[in-house]
């Protein structure tokens, strides 16, 4: 048996449009939260940044909630702009909906896989578990063929999995590589 882990690199790009610029594409990378309080109510928002014309937008957090039904720690993390905090908020689903973004994973993530070996008699089938240690939402027909280095129709040929490959998922979940087969027999 195989491990893989599919880890992010970097925090994925916020396909958001820019008031500035028409641009889709903003950045939360700095990592800033701004707290506003109006009396005895907070409004919290994540800053992210135009790619194309830097220009700063807010993604809201928190809207108009009492001070009091946010807890200190989380309030402490947004004021002192936890790195962690920073990382989670962006890839909350909810807060995505709510402020109309999604992510761009691309060049975001990568996937590491134990060093290549090849023994003189490899045991058939070998079998692959894949752990996503971030959501990063793949197609696993496309995991496999980078991890691999086969082609989709390889995959066809050679994979059996309990998941539909070509579909994007961030949940774990394994497969089976079956040897190649040359000239109607199997090889290595």
């Amino acid at each position: 048996m195989l491990s893989w882990t599919v880890r992010r690199t970097r925090l994925p790009l916020l396909r958001f449009h820019c008031l500035e610029c028409r641009s889709a594409v903003a950045t939360a990378a700095e990592g800033k939260f701004r707290v506003n309080a109006n009396g005895k109510l907070l409004d919290v928002w994540l800053l992210v940044h135009c790619v194309s014309c830097d220009q700063t937008s807010k993604i809201t957090v928190r809207e108009r909630v009492p001070v009091r039904s946010i807890d200190p720690v989380e309030l402490h993390a947004f004021e002192t702009n936890d790195p962690a905090l920073v990382v989670q908020t962006p890839l909350d689903p909810l807060i995505a909906r709510r402020n109309r973004f999604s992510l761009d994973w691309k060049d975001a993530w990568r996937l590491h896989t134990p060093p290549p070996h090849q023994p003189a008699d490899p045991s058939w089938p070998i079998r692959v578990e894949v752990e996503f240690l971030d959501p990063v939402p793949i197609r696993p027909e496309r995991l496999i063929a980078h991890g691999l280095g086969i082609s989709r129709s390889e995959i066809e040929r050679r994979i059996k999995s309990e998941v539909r490959l070509d579909r994007a998922t961030s949940a774990n979940f394994a497969f089976v590589v079956l040897p190649a087969v040359q000239g109607g027999s199997r090889t290595v």
